[in-house]
């Protein structure tokens, strides 16, 4: 088994993030690829055409470089894709990731679809606000800062050429994650592996205000 750890990024990345990627239990093989461009869907298009080149992949591990998580994540991840629930056999799953802004989103969905309104495509997505907690469901569409594919689905999905070049107002995640449902592609989450999103707060006193304001209400 071989796996490559997919990690897009920009200019920095976050020490939390290195301390868990180091600490990261593999399993099998394991290639450590980052990819650092301006537009996060170019640094995904550019590692998943290393990937179809490269070859001898069985999975992708998308990593945010500003994400934290459990040393035992990729073990679980491949436990979970491994694992079929009612026949259903899983072509990629992610942890359970969250928004960095009020009120903080989960980062999964349970309906993605796009719709035309003249020459504009516009995008219809629900977030699941009250998702099934510690267990494994199944969703439409995820963000990628954390998520286990088979091989298989990019070699699929390269009938796109660049899949993740977004489609309208849609992210280039869920942009993938609507073409995917196209080839009835399944995703899952594992609500049972929570995933940190680090981010910085600047306090100022309108900060300080909005807090007690919160808090006295």
């Amino acid at each position: 088994m071989k796996t490559l750890i997919a990690i897009p990024c920009m200019d920095v990345i976050e020490a939390e993030f290195v301390e868990c990627l180091t600490a990261l239990r593999h399993v099998g093989e394991v290639e450590i690829k980052f990819l650092k461009a301006t537009l996060v869907y170019d640094a995904r298009n550019q590692i998943t055409r290393y990937a179809l080149e490269k070859g001898g992949f069985d999975y992708v591990l998308w990593l945010d470089s500003d994400m934290t998580f459990a040393p035992d994540l990729m073990e679980k991840l491949i436990a979970d894709i491994e694992g079929e629930e009612d026949g259903v056999r899983k072509q990629a799953v992610t942890g359970l990731c969250f928004g960095r802004r009020p009120p903080f989103r989960p980062c999964i969905y349970s309906r993605l679809d796009v719709q035309t309104n003249g020459q504009m495509v516009l995008p219809v997505s629900e977030n699941w606000y009250d998702y099934p907690r510690d267990q494994q469901f199944e969703i439409e569409a995820c963000g990628f800062a954390c998520l286990l594919m088979r091989m298989e689905m990019l070699e699929a999905m390269g009938i796109y050429g660049v899949p993740f070049f977004p489609v309208g107002g849609l992210g280039e995640d869920l942009t993938f994650c609507w073409r995917a449902k196209k080839l009835d592609m399944k995703f899952h989450c594992d609500s049972r592996l929570k995933i940190g999103h680090i981010m910085r707060i600047s306090v100022d006193e309108e900060f300080r205000d909005q807090v007690i304001r919160s808090a006295t209400h």
